[in-house]
């Protein structure tokens, strides 16, 4: 039997699992902590690790040509960093760093295959998890293309929010201009708008979401 206790687990889809499925995979399991900036994947490099992550959350990001990061996509304890080996894929296609410290289950890719070919609902569930990181991707782009800053803005806090669990982000200028590929100045100006609006307070690094809602209208 398994060590680790099904209900303690805060990732979505370990979570969602049949107890069979858990203790099969749980057995490969190891807890890791994540920390603030800390790289998991790099664009062009193998694959050798899966991470479920249990809280925190991950920036996806893919690199320009000029070396300048651009976030496409936002990992939290609803999904999995490293799941595209699930497609066939060896190596990743994009970065992955921690946006905040966390924590997260990791196990090797080798481990990872080995219970997907027994596991048909961790399968399935993290097929689907696929489709909504596609979506997500897909509208991220949409964003960028067509709304004004403070929009993508507004957007960006809410995912951090969902998956961080927390009205608090220790969220600096500098690192949201690297997440949405803009100046910091302009970052300044969206985040002085939104807070003036009533729905963020922002101070010395820390953005605390006083009005979800009208974040949401924003």
């Amino acid at each position: 039997m398994s060590l680790l206790d099904q209900r303690t687990v805060k990732n979505r889809i370990l979570a969602a699992l049949p107890v069979e499925e858990f203790v099969i995979i749980s057995k490969h399991l190891v807890r890791v902590e994540l920390s603030l900036g800390q790289p998991l994947h790099h664009a062009g490099d193998p694959i050798e690790t899966v991470y479920f992550v249990e809280s925190g959350f991950i920036s996806a990001l893919t690199m320009l040509s000029d070396g300048q990061p651009l976030e496409i996509g936002l990992i939290g304890n609803e999904g999995v960093a490293g799941v595209s080996v699930i497609l066939g894929a060896t190596h990743s296609y994009s970065e992955k760093m921690c946006q905040t410290g966390g924590g997260a289950y990791r196990l090797s890719t080798i481990a990872f295959k080995d219970a997907l070919a027994h596991c048909p609902r961790l399968r399935d569930l993290l097929l689907r998890y696929v489709h909504v990181f596609h979506v997500q991707v897909a509208q991220t782009a949409a964003c960028n293309a067509h709304h004004e800053l403070g929009q993508r803005l507004a957007r960006w806090l809410l995912g951090a929010h969902d998956r961080s669990g927390v009205a608090e982000l220790s969220l600096t200028q500098d690192l949201i201009a690297v997440m949405l590929g803009v100046r910091r100045s302009t970052v300044s100006i969206a985040a002085s708008t939104l807070q003036k609006a009533g729905v963020i307070r922002y101070q010395h690094g820390h953005i605390t979401i006083t009005d979800r809602v009208g974040l949401e209208n924003a």
